[in-house]
């Protein structure tokens, strides 16, 4: 027979999944957490529950601070269910995934989405040459299995995610060629303003101190104000030209890593049709969410990452927020209770948000390497260019949605992930109109492929 609703659906098992799943599942909620990988850590505490001391100590505190949300999740009562990849939400709660090669379903009275960030798209030429790969990438076979590049590698871009992989790559033992970075004077000027703020949160300036200190000391080299980034080879990556400070410069290289922050995963809420806005600090779209992180899709949460760039510690207390205010809809705590642990909570998330603006402001990708010139591909699935968009935008394509049929882009396999953040830019600035005016794809399951076989073995039932 069709089995109840559970009380509540978490998709993630990240820090803002993992806290919302034990938290609602400690006070007695039925608690489903649905998660692509085989273990629960999501991508910043990745294999944190498989992994030994010696690759713990290599990663780093931050790194290691997931082991202890995962042993609350692994000692509260909710279902975990690994290798579950979510394909379909619909609005009535009922969540649609594949485990195991099988399509299930199941039903929710509330859903949490904590589907957490990804890599900002980093278009620039050669981007998608054999040898190129993002800096995120290269972090997840670092944490997955200890796997480390053995030739020398160089990587580009701005934002914190590139200073810590490199600190890590340092211990590691790998050989850094050189750092190039893309933020400038006028971006270091801009977050100067936000820095009183920062310095509230001093022990993530202290660290991120400390990297710049080891990869000086290391004499990694580093390139500052890096423009006009172009990856070069005929058939794979075989070095990096730029220029900096009025110098042209050419490193060569066989790996090269490129990022350029990394901005939230909304494909779920936008199959929603949950309200978007364009995010003019970080640059992308951003969920709509009421003080408890709900969109206004009721009984849908959003916490973590996907609702807005904030880091691990904020992404905890989000979902933490969003279980207690399940808990007060479904009458399993006490008001004076949930006045006071709430409370607490969006004190301690304050605190954690201190460094935000500044590192928003100093790490601000640049327009260049975000809105690329014409033979640079955009989607790398169907190979559209930003040249082939700006003709389909001449001759009458207003928007992401109609792209699609002027030249397929955003058809591919990654259904917009890579491209989808590129396209609105770049049909913002041909039509001299802003990126919400552009607008953005109109997302459809599946979320992620789906076989005809899979798709028709959709079951309600426990087996």
């Amino acid at each position: 027979m069709a089995l109840e609703p559970a009380d509540v659906v978490v998709i993630g098992a990240g820090p803002a999944g993992m806290t919302a799943a034990a938290t609602a599942a400690n006070a007695g909620l039925s608690v489903v957490l649905l998660d692509e990988q085989e273990a629960a850590g999501g991508q910043i505490y990745r294999s944190i529950t498989r992994t030994d001391t010696k690759r713990i100590d290599l990663l780093g505190p931050d790194y290691a601070a997931g082991a202890s949300i995962a042993s609350a999740l692994a000692a509260s009562n909710a279902r975990h269910e690994a290798g579950a990849q979510v394909w379909q939400v619909t609005r009535d709660r009922t969540v649609h995934y594949i485990q195991g090669g099988r399509s299930k379903s199941l039903a929710a009275r509330h859903v949490v989405l904590a589907t957490g960030a990804m890599e900002r798209p980093f278009p620039i030429p050669g981007w998608t040459l054999p040898g190129v790969m993002t800096a995120g990438a290269a972090q997840i076979l670092l944490k997955a299995s200890g796997t480390v590049p053995h030739q020398p590698v160089v990587l580009a871009g701005c934002g914190p995610l590139l200073y810590l992989l490199a600190w890590q790559y340092l211990r590691a033992g790998v050989t850094i060629r050189a750092i190039v970075e893309t933020n400038t004077a006028a971006d270091g000027w801009r977050a100067a303003r936000h820095l009183p703020n920062a310095l509230l949160g001093w022990r993530d300036l202290t660290k991120g101190l400390r990297m710049l200190l080891a990869l000086r000391n290391a004499r990694v080299p580093v390139y500052r104000g890096a423009q006009e980034l172009r990856i070069e080879g005929q058939h794979a990556a075989a070095a990096i030209s730029f220029t900096a400070k009025g110098d042209l410069h050419r490193i060569d290289a066989e790996l090269i890593l490129l990022h350029q922050g990394v901005v939230p995963d909304t494909q779920i809420t936008w199959s929603l049709r949950a309200s978007h806005f364009w995010d003019t600090v970080q640059l992308c779209w951003t969920p709509k969410r009421s003080e408890v992180f709900e969109l206004d899709v009721p009984d849908f949460f959003v916490a973590g990452d996907g609702g807005g760039i904030a880091g691990a510690k904020a992404a905890e207390k989000q979902g933490e927020i969003c279980a207690l205010e399940i808990l007060r809809r479904r009458s399993k705590i006490a008001k004076s209770v949930f006045d006071e642990r709430v409370a607490r909570s969006r004190g301690q998330l304050s605190a954690y948000l201190y460094i935000r603006p500044f590192l928003d402001a100093f790490y601000r990708p640049s327009d260049a390497n975000r809105i690329p010139a014409d033979d640079v591909l955009v989607c790398r699935c169907e190979e559209v260019t930003a040249g082939e968009i700006r003709r389909s935008v001449a001759i009458g394509c207003v928007g992401p949605n109609q792209i699609k049929s002027f030249n397929r882009c955003g058809m591919g396999p990654c259904q917009g992930r890579l491209c989808g953040l590129t396209v609105t830019e770049v049909i913002a600035q041909e039509r001299s109109v802003s990126p919400e005016e552009a607008g953005y794809y109109r997302i459809r399951p599946p979320i992620k492929p789906i076989t005809l076989g899979q798709l028709a073995d959709i079951h309600l039932y426990d087996d």
